[in-house]
């Protein structure tokens, strides 16, 4: 529900102290005169930013609030997979409480706009995406939530996957997902003929998870290029984690990255400590949209993570050695503009026009924000306060 509002005394983007003028959930134009009674914000000096983009996660799959998971599963991708689908019912990791409990502390740290990954395999069936929708529903006006429907446990290995995933778009689901073409369903034709085709039929964009490295994984990013040109899908896909980009042969990776540009095919990175990463300095220059996301949270995967992308943005930043404050200020903007070019928000930023998606920080400069992460002052979603001193205004189940 877009509303009016005035908020007075901020920095947009670390810039000269102005106020900013609300109208319907829209940033008015510089002069224009607000209805008699509109309330009004002091922003008290704080830096303004658009909101902050959680470009990608797995809200169905976190265990916040529940008791702690005693993680002891294996370090092949495939045994993190093979235990959360054999443990999930176990443990009572209900797809709406959860995926509540992780959005609202999403728009607490600033984040008004979510795309989430949500399992559909032949164990669960469809109830993450029916879970996750409940919350899409219930929190419209807190923050927007995209959901990728995702078989994280192979597409074409488990017979009657295929069709889950083509019901789950039937029903909503707003991205058609993929995962490791080679590494997980050893069928890169058959597994990206099937996922290009649900896009092609359902008129969506494909995001899709991409853990094969080196040689494995510039194979399968070929293939999906060559699909992205031949299909018209320009500017519609996404590749998530894309650790072969991370390769350090420039002989192997330029070819794709020139490829990449050309067709506005987006990257995600979480920066991953402990994987290679693409590069996110060299591939911005290229004119390449990185985007950025905290993936799993607190789940059985891993114990990390608390939905903060001013957090994610420091990770980003270390990973890349991003030091300048120009350059910090670059992993911002992909926890920022990169998710919002990735999601294609028509309306996303600070110029007049722009939905009044915004969030306060607390900072001399973009940088030290980053590098401080204090509570948020002030989060605002289609003109109204979602979030202030970092609670959020809706209620956690």
């Amino acid at each position: 529900m877009a509303a009016s509002l005035i908020v007075r005394n901020v920095r947009p983007w670390g810039g000269p102290l102005r106020d900013v003028m609300i109208l319907d959930g829209k940033i008015a134009p510089d002069g224009a005169s607000p209805p008699a009674g509109t309330p009004e914000e002091d922003g008290a000096g704080h830096i303004l930013l658009p909101g902050l983009v959680e470009a990608h996660t797995h809200l169905d799959k976190t265990m916040l609030g529940m008791p702690w998971y005693r993680n002891e599963v294996g370090p092949r991708l495939i045994d993190k997979i093979d235990n959360e689908r054999a443990t999930k019912k176990a443990l009572g990791i209900d797809p709406h409480r959860q995926s509540m409990r992780q959005a609202i502390r999403s728009v607490a740290k600033g984040s008004t706009h979510i795309r989430s990954h949500v399992d559909v395999d032949t164990e669960i069936g469809l109830e993450g995406i029916e879970g996750v929708m409940r919350t899409r529903d219930a929190l419209r006006d807190h923050v927007f939530i995209e959901i990728v429907a995702f078989p994280q446990s192979g597409l074409l290995a488990r017979p009657g996957t295929l069709e889950l995933l083509e019901e789950a778009m039937r029903m909503g689901s707003e991205v058609v997902g993929g995962l490791d073409p080679c590494g997980i369903d050893s069928d890169p034709k058959g597994h990206l003929d099937a996922v290009f085709a649900l896009c092609g039929r359902f008129g969506k964009p494909l995001d899709i998870h991409l853990h094969e490295t080196g040689e494995l994984g510039a194979f399968s990013t070929r293939l999906i290029l060559e699909r992205t040109r031949a299909l018209g899908m320009r500017g519609n896909v996404t590749i998530s984690h894309a650790f072969c980009l991370g390769h350090p042969d420039p002989a192997l990776i330029d070819p794709l990255l020139d490829e990449i540009a050309a067709l506005d095919v987006r990257i995600m990175t979480t920066g991953a400590p402990s994987r290679p990463v693409p590069a996110v300095a060299p591939l911005t220059r290229r004119g390449i949209t990185v985007c950025a996301g905290n993936d799993g949270i607190r789940d059985t995967w891993s114990p990390y993570g608390n939905g903060d992308m001013l957090e994610r943005a420091m990770i980003v930043g270390l990973r890349n050695n991003l030091r300048r404050d120009d350059e910090v200020e670059l992993a911002l903007r992909v926890c920022t503009e990169g998710g919002a070019r990735t999601m294609d928000l028509p309306a996303y930023g600070l110029e007049p026009g722009c939905d009044a998606d915004l969030v306060l920080v607390r900072g001399e400069s973009v940088a030290e924000a980053v590098v401080d992460r204090a509570p948020r002052p002030l989060v605002v979603k289609s003109g109204r306060v979602v979030a202030r001193d970092g609670r959020a205004l809706a209620e956690a189940p």
